[in-house]
């Protein structure tokens, strides 16, 4: 009875290795090739599902149906105008015929090893084909002038390009198609990722843009010294003109004040004797506070009319 049941079990274990190793599931991501001992047999299966092969006899090769990446390594290349740079590129593909895919490259990784070499080779030719200015820009831009840039950097912004970054990289793609093709591989785009010059050129452009802004930062700076001397010169006009003016103003005050204090004193000589004799001693009292002092030894004689009033007080 044990033994019997021992059998069944077999049966049942050889059963469902049969199955897991005849049945495989596709999902909506993958196609898949058949191969029976590394050869490919049927056709491709692109379907998602659950399907089957030849248990132990059949191997199932899954690749991708989505678009995948090729990432280029930086590499120097010269232009046609005899300048170096580096150039970074990118680009999307996808497995188009998995047969021939599988025949040709086997798996992912000797494709990319196929397209750095396709890719790579197409990039360089169209980067020694062209000048940098037709690399760097896409299409013709109007001009704008600007006199703070030199003539050099004027000409190079204004020349015009024949072909453009955007052209360039569809005629590497272009170039490039028909050979990915005979691998299985549909190329979908192609970009450039960075266009830099190399070190040692970098190092001249950088020298020479520092030297062009030291150039503008010059002219901004004698021409605001030109403008500030310009309004300290009018700032010490103006003051000047206006010291001169209060000064007129002032001495025609004054020339009023005396004017109107002479008329005074006029009027009040000329009321009566007493009067007048009251204004002689009034200035002379003034002429003495302001020219004696308690040091001042005075020599009058006693007719002076200085000391007039002196010699009366001294009488008393």
């Amino acid at each position: 009875m044990k033994a019997k049941y021992y059998g069944i079990g077999f049966i049942i274990v050889l059963a469902l290795l049969l199955i897991t190793s005849a049945a495989f599931i596709v999902n909506e991501t993958e196609q898949v090739i058949i191969t029976r001992f590394g050869k490919p047999v049927g056709e491709p299966i692109t379907e998602p599902g659950i399907h089957f092969k030849m248990p132990f006899l059949e191997e199932a090769h899954f690749f991708d149906k989505r678009f995948l990446e090729w990432d280029g390594d930086p590499n120097q290349v010269p232009t046609k105008d005899k300048r170096f740079i580096w150039v970074d590129t990118y680009a999307r593909w996808r497995i188009k015929d998995p047969l021939l895919f599988y025949q040709r490259v086997r798996d992912e990784r000797g494709a990319q090893s196929r397209l750095d070499d396709i890719l790579d080779g197409e990039v360089r030719n169209a980067i020694a084909s062209h000048d940098l200015v037709e690399i760097i820009r896409t299409s013709n831009r109007e001009y704008q002038p600007n006199e703070e840039l030199s003539e050099d950097y004027a000409a190079e912004i204004s020349v015009s390009i024949k072909y453009g970054r955007e052209k360039i990289t569809r005629m590497i793609l272009e170039a490039a198609a028909p050979r990915t093709l005979e691998l299985g591989i549909e190329l979908l785009d192609l970009r450039f990722k960075r266009i830099n010059y190399v070190e040692e050129v970098r190092k001249k452009i950088f020298e020479r843009m520092i030297a062009e802004r030291k150039r503008i930062a010059d002219k901004y700076r004698s021409e605001g010294q030109g403008e500030a001397s310009k309004i300290l010169g009018d700032r010490d006009r103006e003051l000047k003109r206006i010291q001169s003016e209060a000064y007129r103003q002032a001495q025609e005050i004054m020339g009023k004040a005396d004017a109107e204090a002479t008329a005074i004193y006029a009027r009040a000589y000329n009321r009566s004797a007493d009067s007048r004799e009251f204004y002689r001693f009034l200035k002379t009292l003034e002429t003495y506070k302001k020219t004696l002092t308690p040091e001042d030894w005075l020599v009058l004689s006693t007719k002076s009319d200085f000391f007039r009033y002196l010699e009366k007080q001294s009488g008393r």
